[in-house]
Formats: C-alpha cells, sequence, structure tokens
C-alpha cells in the first residue's frame, strides 16, 4: 500500500484528546497489569479519554494481532500468538475492579482458529457475567467466515447486543475490508436475529471514505432488512499515511441527516456523529443520556 498524505482535521475533530486524570491512569493500570488489551489504544480510538475518565474500556481478546489487516483498521496485522486460556478470568476480573455496568468484548480476526475465536467469546461472556451478574455485555464479533454453527455459539452466551459492522458501504468494501465480504457481513446479522432473535443487532458504519448518498442509503436499506436495530455512523479518521486518505470530513450538523434517513430506512435507534464509534456510549444506547456530537 502506497503512502498517502493526512489532511488536516477540520476544528470539531481537534478537540477530544486523552485524559490524564486520576480516573483514566486508574483504568489503564486496571487493563495493563492484567496483561489485557483495549479496543481503545489498539485501533487507536478517538474516544479513548474521555471513556477512560468516565471508567469504560472495550475488551480486545485473543490478543492485538489480527489475521487480515484491513485497510482502515490501525490493529497490527501478523501471526497471532495462541489464545490465553486464562483471558476469559482476566477480562472479568478487570470488569469488576473498573465495576462496570456494561461491557464490550471485541477480538481482531482469528483465522487462524478452527473456531476462530467463537469458543473464547463464549467462555469471555460466562466469566464476566459469573462476576457481574448485573452487567450488560455486549459483543462486538468478526464475521467468523459465516459460520453459522460458530455464531450460534456465541449467542447461546445470551449476550444482551450482538454487533457487527459493516464498516464501510458495499462499493467500497473490497478495497476497505480485506476477506471480508459485504454480503457475509449482511448474513452474519441475519442468521443472528434468526437464531436469536430475542437479541437486539447492532452493526457500524464510517463514513469519509469516498460513499455517496446512493450507497449509503443502500446500505440502510440492507442493515433493516436484516433486522438491525442499531447503527452507528461516525467519521472515518486515518490512522497514518499507510492507511487510506480520508476523502471527506463530514461536518457535524449533516451526522442528523444521514441519522434520519437510517431511521426512514426502518433502523429505528442511530448514534450518528464525527467522534462516534460501535462502542461509544454503547451502556446508553439506544437511549443516551448526554449528547455526544
Amino acid at each position: 500500500m502506497g503512502m498517502h498524505t493526512i489532511r488536516r482535521k477540520p476544528a470539531w475533530l481537534r478537540t477530544n484528546r486523552l485524559a490524564v486524570g486520576p480516573e483514566a491512569s486508574r483504568i489503564l493500570n486496571i487493563i495493563r497489569s492484567r496483561g489485557l488489551h483495549t479496543v481503545c489504544t489498539s485501533a487507536s480510538c478517538p474516544n479513548k479519554g474521555t471513556c477512560f475518565a468516565e471508567g469504560t474500556a472495550t475488551f480486545l481478546i485473543l490478543g492485538p494481532t489480527c489475521t487480515r489487516g484491513c485497510a482502515f483498521c490501525d490493529v497490527d496485522r501478523g501471526v497471532p500468538h495462541p489464545p490465553d486460556p486464562n483471558e476469559p478470568a482476566r477480562v472479568a476480573e478487570a470488569a469488576a475492579a473498573m465495576d462496570l455496568r456494561f461491557v464490550v468484548i471485541t477480538s481482531v480476526c482469528r483465522d487462524d482458529l478452527p473456531d476462530e475465536g467463537a469458543d473464547m467469546f463464549t467462555r469471555t461472556i460466562r466469566a464476566v457475567r459469573a462476576r457481574l451478574p448485573e452487567a450488560g455485555i455486549e459483543v462486538l464479533v468478526p464475521d467468523f467466515s459465516g459460520r453459522e454453527t460458530l455464531l450460534g455459539q456465541v449467542l447461546a452466551a445470551d449476550p444482551n447486543v450482538f454487533n457487527h459492522n459493516i464498516e464501510t458501504v458495499e462499493r467500497l468494501t473490497p478495497r476497505i475490508r480485506v476477506r471480508a465480504e459485504y454480503r457475509r457481513s449482511l448474513g452474519v446479522l441475519a442468521s443472528a436475529k434468526r437464531v436469536a432473535p430475542s437479541i437486539p443487532t447492532k452493526s457500524g458504519l464510517m463514513v469519509g471514505l469516498g460513499e455517496n448518498e446512493a450507497d449509503l442509503d443502500a446500505a440502510f436499506a440492507d442493515l433493516a432488512e436484516v433486522g438491525v436495530e442499531r447503527l452507528t455512523i461516525g467519521q472515518y479518521l486515518q490512522p497514518s499515511r499507510s492507511h487510506p486518505p480520508v476523502r471527506r470530513y463530514v461536518p457535524p450538523e449533516d451526522f442528523e441527516a444521514l441519522a434520519e434517513r437510517a431511521r426512514d430506512a426502518g433502523i429505528p435507534h442511530v448514534l450518528s456523529g464525527p467522534l462516534v464509534r460501535s462502542s461509544y456510549h454503547a451502556a446508553d444506547f439506544p437511549h443516551p443520556l448526554r449528547e455526544i456530537r
């Protein structure tokens, strides 16, 4: 992949800095002392300061190294280490130490494993629920190559929310997502709704990669058709010069219009804003407690 110029961010994207207060430091110490990873730091999330300061984090299980390396993502690509059988217990311990009321669990893609990491999701859900029986749990899963048996294994652990991101529109998927397919991701969401109809399904979409209105409207319609009830829409931010450039910084006022179009397509709950990410304020979604734009 070639090197790209990084466009200067507009003012509305230059105000969110890493919090360094005592609560953020406490959260970092809990995570590091247990040898854990979070998507907040591994994927360079712009909200990590806010979330750490509020005592929340999204746990990244199965190590910090992905087997795919999608073009948009800042997670390292390479040959991962074998799964740590003690990781579920350590995640549960950290969640309890952080006194979380809502725990988000995600992972890198692990195409190297026979079950692509499904068993680790299941064990982590159960470990967290045993330590924090009152906490909500959301899983943000890879596509498991579309294998419904693996999706069923995760859903059998009864998470409160099942999330799988389509990330971008169909036209851009081959360029932006490695070894992933737009229609396969829709199939994952459809399968989850079919296997466990009582568990809300959720997805996430980035804008600013070169999509147009027709692309977005088609994506909203596709997500509604497979029963997705919750959608996050946020601005793509270029992590480095080796990542695809930002084609457009979408103004804050345009995000509400995107949310309305998604709702009109049939997705009832939509969070949309420049700094919205799939796990941001997950505990409050679909009824956020605060304005996040």
